[in-house]
């Protein structure tokens, strides 16, 4: 957990900031910033999601880039695989595989360096709008749940 200084960090004046000891965060720091931010959201919709799964990754497997037509794993942030609530019906399937989020750390880390909004905003918003697919929301909506989360 040495790298959760480094995000603590951009906050810093650049005189302020150890350099040569900054690093990007690790899977273990990541892992915590996403959990900071899916406890950051409402109640309501966290409840929504208790049987969901969520894993941190450093990218997305070759054959989901495939199946999404990516150029690059770096154009995947996250994903959400499963069935959607919507899409259920009554009672999961047997055999069904659990509702999984996806979070891919790289390809989120190249986003943040490239513009100007903070890791756990982007973090934020790329959870949000993977649960809003296991939900079926509307952009609207997703966009109301991430200003409630902020």
């Amino acid at each position: 957990m040495g790298s959760v200084p480094a995000i603590a960090a951009a906050a810093a004046s650049p005189a302020e900031i150890d350099w040569d000891g900054a690093r990007a965060p690790s899977i273990e720091a990541f892992e915590l910033l996403a959990q900071a931010a899916f406890d950051r959201l409402p109640e309501e919709f966290r409840a929504l999601c208790s049987d969901v799964i969520f894993t941190v990754t450093e990218f997305p497997e070759d054959d989901v880039c495939k199946e999404l037509e990516a150029e690059s794993p770096f154009d995947i942030l996250g994903l959400f695989t499963g069935i959607g609530l919507p899409q259920q019906g009554y009672a999961p399937q047997t055999g069904q595989m659990p509702n999984t989020i996806h979070l891919y750390r790289r390809p989120i880390l190249d986003y943040w360096a490239e513009h100007d909004e903070s890791l756990g905003h982007i973090v934020t918003h790329v959870l949000v709008h993977e649960i809003g697919h296991h939900f079926g929301f509307s952009d609207e909506d997703l966009e109301a749940i991430e200003r409630a989360a902020e």
